[in-house]
């Protein structure tokens, strides 16, 4: 058995004011009250709320704040993400940090998907975060969006990753879709999945903990959570070698393929569909885009219950349904 307790911490985020001391302090409590915790996530820009008129500089007190709290715990610490401009090229970044229980940072890492087009003016990243804990295993690191993109998981688990940490900002409707991704990536990948949302400006919470057989280990509600939960390691090394549940053995699958897949070749041409569906932009009101509406012909006031309007003409047919 390979034991390791990571906490998620689900808290309300101000999208106006500071929320670094709150952080502390549940961090300060979640310690007091679960002293074995080995690792802390918080959600997506938890520390300052998603306006990007908070961004930072890539070096600033903040982090060494969060750098002091886990040296002082002795803890890993995940503070969720913020918005940090890169001193080079002076993109904005949704970066997470890893820093390890010594109160150093080892690994940055930039979101690769943006949820465009709403996180417009925000650069993705490309490169993945991967790291060890000493005689515990490999972990890796993805952002929100990121998780709907399989192949990301993919590049992380190719190179050995055990627990895919996963801090979210979700405030919208499509909390409950991302929940069954987080179940299938544990499955497919055959990993843990840790998902932390936020609250308030931070997200409609429903934070969970799933195992490698899709198993829910934790689901928060929509309050303040914090959850820690110890997992095995080794049970993550066993499903991979004989598979979940004795069944899929799906990495290994994957290594022995016989199929190379051309859609990952931009120049194959296999993907040309997707340059049919329009600009990547936010819906307006009334947007027609990927409607097609076939309007019957003829006579308008003719009573034909065999058409589609059921015999009421195109006139009665509201105008967002009909082709122009």
């Amino acid at each position: 058995m390979t034991p390791f307790a990571i906490a998620g911490v689900q808290m309300y985020v101000n999208p106006l004011q500071p929320n670094v001391d709150g952080m502390l302090q549940r961090l300060d409590v979640l310690m007091a009250r679960f002293p074995w915790t080995q690792m802390v996530l918080f959600s997506e820009l938890a520390p300052f709320g998603p306006l990007e008129k908070f961004k930072l500089a890539q070096e600033n007190e903040t982090i060494d704040r969060f750098c002091e709290a886990a040296r002082r715990h002795k803890v890993w610490l995940i503070p969720g993400s913020m918005f940090l401009t890169h001193p080079v090229n002076g993109k904005v970044y949704n970066t997470s940090l890893v820093i390890n229980p010594d109160g150093q940072v080892i690994r940055r890492y930039a979101k690769m998907f943006p949820f465009l087009p709403y996180e417009a003016g925000i650069a993705a990243g490309t490169e993945f975060c991967v790291f060890d804990v000493p005689e515990i295993g490999r972990f890796g690191l993805s952002i929100c969006y990121d998780m709907w993109f399989p192949e990301t998981t993919r590049q992380l688990t190719s190179q050995g990753v055990e627990v895919l940490l996963h801090p979210v900002l979700t405030g919208t409707t499509d909390r409950d879709a991302e929940l069954a991704i987080a179940r299938a990536t544990a499955a497919q990948f055959q990993c843990y999945v840790f998902d932390v949302n936020g609250l308030g400006a931070g997200g409609v919470g429903k934070s969970c903990v799933v195992d490698p057989t899709s198993l829910v280990l934790h689901q928060s509600a929509g309050q303040e959570d914090m959850f820690p939960i110890e997992v095995d390691l080794s049970m993550v090394r066993r499903q991979r070698e004989t598979g979940m549940k004795g069944l899929g053995q799906v990495l290994k699958s994957f290594r022995d393929r016989s199929t190379d897949f051309s859609v990952y070749d931009r120049t194959s041409g296999t993907d040309a569909f997707l340059n049919t569906l329009g600009p990547l932009e936010i819906p307006q009101q009334g947007s027609r885009a990927g409607l097609h509406v076939d309007v019957p012909t003829g006579n308008d006031t003719e009573l034909d219950g065999g058409h589609p309007d059921f015999g009421l003409g195109k006139a009665a047919l509201p105008e967002r349904l009909l082709g122009g």
